[in-house]
């Protein structure tokens, strides 16, 4: 166990009632890359984290509660990520604190406050956004056909449940073959606390492999029962899918279910292009998937 990332996770910790950012924890993204031989320095993606905090809030300086939704989006080329016990209990730091004479003046304060402490406890940027509403109509996975309701998913079994590449096969093709796929069967264990992390992953690749879908459904589910966090799980399912499918295209999104009030929405891509618009964007609060 790593003693950076179980400082405060999977140890009984008192909430906070006092603002207090040396709660924090950075993770070194490193330390999971290395076993799937993602190299730092030339990383096969771009993309971002995208972080919903649901229970932040705070009083104005007249007792007036705040409350709402708090968006976090960073790149996922930064050396640290932030662990989310940690940013649970800073958050909750904020609760019985007073900041503006008003609403407004409290959230402005609220925020410039948290991206502050973010920005320096990950040096990389942070883009915050404070959210009251949804877009309903906003949503990046429409046309994603979900796995587990084709009609053969029934009629196919499933007996691994610890992460097999070998299980993705495909009839290579000369032609570029396309697939927009997602599951809500997506489930695997916190790294520390080996609770269960459950989620939506949505899948676009295109490559000159005809892809067959229960065998991605047979290795999505293989990682039922991996211990890594949220990030790493996205990382792991891009890298297995470029190394065997060398595609033109490829993107990977995991949205995970909240825990402690907040989900972690990790999302790769091999351009910048190909990332989903929506959920990368600070100032949306989109419409939530199943499992979210």
């Amino acid at each position: 166990m790593n003693h950076i990332e179980s400082k405060v996770l999977g140890k009984q910790i008192s909430h906070p009632r006092e603002y207090a950012p040396e709660i924090l924890v950075a993770v070194p993204r490193k330390i999971n890359r290395e076993q799937y031989k993602i190299e730092e320095q030339a990383l096969p993606f771009v993309g971002v984290d995208a972080w919903h905090a649901y229970e932040l809030g705070f009083l104005t300086q007249k007792g007036l509660p705040v409350s709402g939704v708090l968006k976090i989006v960073y790149a996922c080329n930064s050396e640290f990520l932030v662990e989310s016990k940690s940013l649970k209990l800073y958050l909750n730091s904020f609760n019985m604190g007073r900041f503006g004479a008003n609403r407004d003046e409290g959230i402005a304060e609220v925020l410039e406050t948290i991206k502050a402490d973010l920005t320096k406890l990950l040096k990389t940027d942070i883009a915050i956004a404070f959210h009251t509403q949804y877009e309903q109509d906003t949503y990046d996975f429409d046309d994603y056909v979900l796995l587990e309701n084709e009609p053969e998913a029934d009629s196919t079994a499933f007996d691994e449940f610890k992460e097999n590449e070998n299980l993705l096969t495909s009839t290579h093709t000369n032609e570029i073959y396309e697939l927009k796929v997602s599951t809500n069967l997506l489930r695997s264990n916190c790294k520390i606390t080996h609770q269960p992390d459950w989620g939506s992953a949505f899948i676009h690749i295109k490559s000159k492999h005809e892809i067959n879908k229960m065998a991605l459904l047979k290795y999505l589910v293989s990682i039922r029962d991996e211990n890594h966090f949220h990030e790493e799980i996205c990382e792991m399912l891009y890298k297995r899918l470029l190394d065997k499918f060398e595609p033109e295209v490829l993107m990977v999104a995991c949205l995970y279910t909240r825990r402690g009030g907040i989900d972690i929405c990790p999302v790769r891509a091999n351009k910048r292009e190909h990332l989903p618009p929506n959920i990368i964007n600070t100032k949306l609060l989109t419409k939530q998937a199943f499992r979210q």
